[in-house]
């Protein structure tokens, strides 16, 4: 019996028969089915539909998230297609979609802290502050933890420290098995290292070298070292991606250093407290700067999603007018302006 013989490419192209395809390799009744499209959400993206519509297309006539939309205009006509921005009430979107999820899980108990941080709302027109909760209380707990940036002159500090680290055989030396006291071996590093960086100060200022090293042993520029020391670790908390093979150095040379019998030979002690915002407002006498309702103005995020540039700007402006006020209103003879600024920039 001989296979059915298919009908050949000149009968196709020549029949008139819808059916033809029927009479051989016919193809499957559900793959011709036409499928039904999921229906997009209101305001959502047409091509995800899990995303906030961002921007519409004039030519599709669709509404798209800047995602899609870059990817599917990215080349070709479409490229030429006219975009418009829409405008996308940020709060709103994430209401919306935290309704749609229909999860409601109890909201855990807010620390007091927390309560007064959340409690501060700003008017982007105004620049009013409008407290209703104690933020003077949750700035001054959380200044005791932020560290203060440093000055044009403490960085130049902090470059001779790396500068010195980065030549510095400490762990090499240290942490060899060899005969000899290993604490002696500590302490000669140590010196070493504050020798190195007092030729570096000497070079780069030689006055203010002379100042320092002139015929004083180490242990008479003790308050020196801890401020090099200090303005290392400092810089590591607020840059943790930078130092990364020096600032381990430095850290076993610290630990070291905090050894009975190595701080006993070396004649003084090499570490000293962070600075932070609340340390020096509290040093100084002007601890009372926090409870300004305007510190809230002139330490508040700015966030650009969902605003003009004009609203940007004007909220830029209003940070640094509210920091100028209160460098001058709270500076003193033991504070000036200047180190106020420096803390509000720090927060």
């Amino acid at each position: 019996m001989t296979a059915p013989i298919g009908p050949s490419l000149g009968d196709i192209l020549r029949a008139d028969d819808p059916d033809l395809g029927d009479t051989f390799g016919a193809d499957d009744p559900a793959e011709d089915a036409p499928q039904e499209e999921e229906e997009v959400p209101e305001g959502f993206c047409v091509e995800c539909k899990d995303q906030q519509a961002q921007v519409y297309c004039e030519q599709c006539q669709e509404d798209f998230c800047d995602v899609c939309c870059g990817m599917i205009h990215r080349t070709g006509r479409r490229r030429q297609h006219g975009l418009k921005k829409l405008d996308v009430d940020m709060a709103e979107a994430a209401a919306a979609a935290d309704e749609g999820s229909g999860s409601e899980e109890p909201a855990e108990a807010e620390t007091e802290a927390e309560a007064g941080a959340q409690a501060v709302t700003f008017s982007a027109r105004s620049g009013k502050v409008e407290a209703t909760g104690s933020f003077a209380a949750w700035i001054s707990e959380r200044a005791k933890y932020i560290p203060l940036r440093l000055t044009l002159k403490e960085r130049k500090y902090l470059r001779l420290l790396e500068a010195a680290l980065r030549v510095s055989e400490y762990t090499d030396k240290v942490d060899v098995l060899m005969y000899g006291s290993k604490t002696k071996r500590m302490v000669a590093q140590i010196k070493e290292l504050c020798a190195i960086l007092s030729g570096l100060v000497l070079a780069s200022d030689y006055k203010a070298g002379q100042t320092l090293f002139a015929d004083r042993q180490f242990a008479d520029n003790a308050e020196f070292f801890q401020k090099v020391f200090e303005i290392g670790r400092r810089h590591k908390i607020m840059n943790p991606d930078r130092m990364r093979d020096e600032y381990g150095k430095l850290m076993y040379l610290l630990q070291d250093a905090q050894l009975a019998e190595v701080h006993e030979l070396l004649g003084f002690a090499t570490v000293a407290p962070i600075k932070t915002v609340y340390t020096v407002l509290e040093s100084l006498g002007v601890l009372y700067v926090l409870e300004d309702e305007m510190v809230a103005v002139a330490t508040k995020e700015i966030v650009a999603a969902g605003k003009t540039q004009a609203q940007v700007r004007l909220e830029i402006k209003q940070k640094e007018r509210a920091i100028e006020y209160l460098a001058k209103a709270y500076a003193t003879p033991e504070c000036p302006g200047e180190v106020l600024r420096q803390c509000l920039y720090s927060i």
